[in-house]
């Protein structure tokens, strides 16, 4: 394996990487903007009040995404192993 080759493995395993971890951030960021507009409208300030729907949504997120996050790690570790 040459450098050339070592940084399209990297490159490919950083894009990899944001790709997979798109879906669960997204869907962070998505709800913790709809618990604040909400904690706006009702000028409700507890600060749990963000944290447990954002991590609700996310492990929803994984476990809905899980399997296809998984078929693409195996897909990239046959290619970067062979």
């Amino acid at each position: 394996m040459n450098s050339n080759e070592a940084i399209d493995l990297a490159k490919e395993a950083v894009m990899l990487m944001l790709v997979l971890g798109a879906p669960v951030l997204l869907t962070g960021m998505i709800t913790g903007m709809i618990v604040s507009i909400m904690q706006a409208l009702t000028q409700v300030q507890e600060l749990t009040l963000s944290f447990v729907p954002k991590i609700i949504a996310m492990v929803i997120a994984a476990m809905i995404t899980g399997p296809w996050v998984l078929e693409r790690l195996i897909e990239f570790s046959r290619r970067m192993f062979s």
